[in-house]
């Protein structure tokens, strides 16, 4: 029986390798099977991302700096993901969590680094160290080909644009409660100003990570006055890959589930 459907399929085939027509659509059919295979389960299954203690999603002011970081094309040159390679996780640390980039809209993983990968920036350097990387590269790293964005610290951040920002993402199951939403523009402002009542701010984004730490709240472009598009971007690099507390992670731990 083997043999005779072999020899049917090879007088048969010349119909695909002269009609290009016939060709499209078997490839089209062949395609569709393999991706419904490979997609349909996860529409049944609870949660395909494991959930790790720490991980929250972006308060007001670093969900503006992430606007920005993609505005100006920072992803283009920098990936957010550290493979599961050896020489990546001793250069750049523990290997990227799915769920890590379960609240981004876009994911920023990326596939090109003219960069160094920025998936554990966080906590690494200081924000003066930020500052002047952003004012002008090559003063720090002088084989640096990136471009200088001085003119961030002239630019303030739109305040009340970062309140539907939140309410997008919110509508998308991003766990911002109606609260957070509503006080957004209140909450960014709070963030740069060490003097302000940002206690209610960082304890409803703490309840959400499960894990105290993860808000910084301090002036990060060290000028006085409402926040620029500088606090903006170096508040977000400054908790990229600070969620989770790898000290004591464990793939696999229910203890570090939500």
């Amino acid at each position: 029986m083997a043999a005779k459907r072999a020899n049917w399929l090879m007088r048969n085939h010349k119909w695909f390798e002269r009609h290009s027509l016939i060709l499209v659509v078997g490839i089209l059919v062949v395609v569709s099977i393999g991706g419904i295979i490979e997609i349909a389960p996860l529409f049944y299954l609870k949660n395909t991302i494991e959930k790790v203690q720490g991980v929250r999603p972006l308060t007001p002011l670093e969900l503006a700096g992430q606007n920005i970081y993609v505005r100006e094309g920072c992803n283009v040159c920098h990936s957010q993901m550290v493979r599961p390679l050896r020489d990546e996780v001793e250069r750049y640390g523990h290997y990227s969590l799915a769920a890590e980039s379960m609240y981004d809209h876009p994911f920023l993983w990326g596939s090109k680094r003219t960069g160094p990968d920025l998936a554990r920036v966080g906590g690494k350097y200081s924000d003066e160290w930020h500052r002047q990387h952003l004012i002008d590269p090559r003063s720090l790293v002088p084989q640096s080909i990136m471009p200088p964005y001085a003119f961030l610290a002239g630019r303030p951040v739109e305040v009340e644009a970062v309140r539907a920002d939140l309410a997008a993402l919110k509508a998308l199951g991003v766990p911002y409660t109606d609260e957070m939403v509503a006080g957004a523009a209140e909450h960014l402002l709070q963030q740069v100003d060490v003097d302000s009542d940002f206690e209610a701010m960082v304890d409803a984004y703490s309840v959400v990570a499960g894990r105290e730490g993860t808000v910084i709240v301090r002036n990060f472009d060290g000028a006085p006055g409402a926040p620029t598009e500088l606090d903006a971007v170096i508040a977000y690099l400054q908790v990229l890959g600070s969620f989770v507390d790898f000290s004591t992670y464990e793939a696999g731990d229910v203890a570090n589930r939500r």
